[in-house]
């Protein structure tokens, strides 16, 4: 494999208990910003795991689903209320006392605004087919332990709620943007998530013999959370007329206008931001409310869990084509535009310093991105623009050291707060490299992430 200081950087960071490989750290700064850094978090494994993938070492992996699983459920209990056994930690790390080895799992409590991880299990069900698909260890699927965690985070995740929509409601800070960002409410990442998850666990029960009222129920969800994502968050030129000539305060079972979004909402910056052939799913979507903010991850992954239609996939493909320089800029990709500013910086994130306008998780650039993008990219035929943002984030991120994160409109400062030898920007990196390069690696890519619904039907062909 190819980029040889990026490989070093990631088996440097491989975490060991009682002789075992399990996971890898966040990063290897000898002088980390952040301490907890030094622990496996459960999304940042997720490119790591593909490189491991990729590269036959398949055992990690497995090690790695095996620690999570085990993990589940033991975080603090609240007085008077016991928490669910599908919840899965952010992070976990090895502490040594006494002479003996332990984990030590962080389900939020030692995170900042104590928030729980919504997105952990969602990566660890996609992690888990994409262990099966690539090793043919469906023996490991249908062991009892993983039979139970699975329908256990089933359980979690379609438990009855009151709200009406497919879609699945968090709290601020619950994913990949884990500080206050005004992502409350049903965010893109987690619903693209949420529908990779889903699929994956239909593949993986309907290949293990679970019975048909659980498929069936999965198959509804299923269906109505893509069909609803593709009516409510998309958004062209011809939508955002659409909504620009909307009739509020509609009721009954005719309302064109069913979450009653006042035309007044839409933000100033989108006059001039669609040309006729680009499109994309907007940020968050519910009753009175569209954040029209253009979030670089969950339109990624809707593209590689086939949540966007053909159609919208090319549109999304010919955004960034259109606003190279405001979603790429001088590091490849920005996480989310346009960033708050003023008012709505204070009123959004509660003034975090952190999440200035161009930082961080407020517009800052995201090198990790890239293999998600390069992803998405292959799949629908658009090389040209995979080759063109891989080429401009190889000139700069290992000379950087492999920032976490970079700031500015155009990505063209490292982070104010960023740890150097960030693991997964590293194999961010190397796995967008090999899809682009490695028609072997690319094949394996398209079967750990794409899962065809006809194909939920019957068994699969390994």
């Amino acid at each position: 494999m190819s980029l040889p200081n990026a490989v070093k950087l990631l088996n440097d960071s491989i975490i060991h208990y009682r002789g075992e490989p399990v996971g890898t750290s966040a990063a290897c700064d000898p002088n980390p910003v952040a301490a907890n850094y030094t622990e496996c978090f459960v999304r940042d494994f997720v490119p790591s795991a593909l490189v491991f993938l990729m590269r036959g070492e398949t055992a990690i992996v497995r090690n790695f689903l095996t620690t999570v699983m085990q993990l589940r459920g033991q975080q603090q209990v609240l007085e008077g209320h016991s928490r669910s056994r599908g919840l899965m930690p952010a992070s976990f790390k090895v502490v040594t006392g006494d002479g003996e080895e332990r984990l030590e799992a962080d389900f939020g409590d030692r995170a900042i605004g104590r928030v729980i991880p919504v997105d952990s299990a969602m990566w660890w069900m996609l992690l888990l087919r994409a262990y099966v698909v690539t090793t043919g260890d469906w023996g490991y699927v249908r062991t009892e332990e993983v039979q139970t965690c699975m329908r256990e985070i089933l359980d979690l995740y379609l438990r009855e709620s009151f709200g009406s929509a497919p879609t699945l409601l968090v709290p601020d800070g619950s994913f990949m943007i884990d500080r206050r960002m005004g992502v409350h409410g049903n965010p893109l990442e987690i619903q693209a998530l949420f529908y990779g998850m889903l699929l994956s666990a239909r593949q993986l029960l309907s290949c293990s013999g679970s019975e048909s009222a659980v498929l069936e129920n999965l198959d509804i969800r299923i269906h109505s959370l893509r069909r609803y994502v593709r009516r409510h968050y998309w958004v062209d030129r011809e939508r955002l007329n659409e909504i620009h000539r909307f009739k509020a305060e509609e009721s009954g079972v005719d309302a064109t206008n069913v979450l009653n979004v006042y035309p007044e909402s839409i933000p100033d910056w989108m006059d001039g931001w669609l040309d006729m052939h680009s499109g994309y799913l907007v940020g968050n979507q519910g009753p009175g409310r569209v954040d029209f903010r253009f979030f670089t991850q969950g339109n990624l992954l809707a593209i590689l869990f086939d949540m966007a239609t053909p159609e919208e996939t090319a549109a999304i493909m010919n955004l960034f084509e259109l606003h190279w320089d405001e979603l790429m800029g001088e590091m490849p990709l920005k996480i989310v535009y346009p960033a708050l500013a003023g008012k709505e910086w204070m009123m959004h994130t509660g003034s975090d310093p952190k999440n200035v306008a161009w930082s961080y998780h407020n517009g800052g650039n995201w090198p990790v991105l890239i293999w998600s993008f390069v992803g998405a990219a292959v799949r629908c035929g658009r090389t040209d623009l995979a080759e063109r943002a891989l080429a401009r984030l190889t000139e700069r991120v290992e000379a950087d050291q492999w920032p976490e994160y970079y700031d500015g409109k155009r990505g063209g400062l490292i982070g104010r707060r960023a740890n150097y030898f960030q693991v997964w920007s590293a194999t961010g990196l190397i796995v967008a490299r090999e899809i682009l390069e490695n028609p072997e690696s690319r094949t394996l890519f398209d079967r750990c992430t794409r899962v065809d619904l006809e194909a939920l039907y019957c068994p699969v062909v390994l």
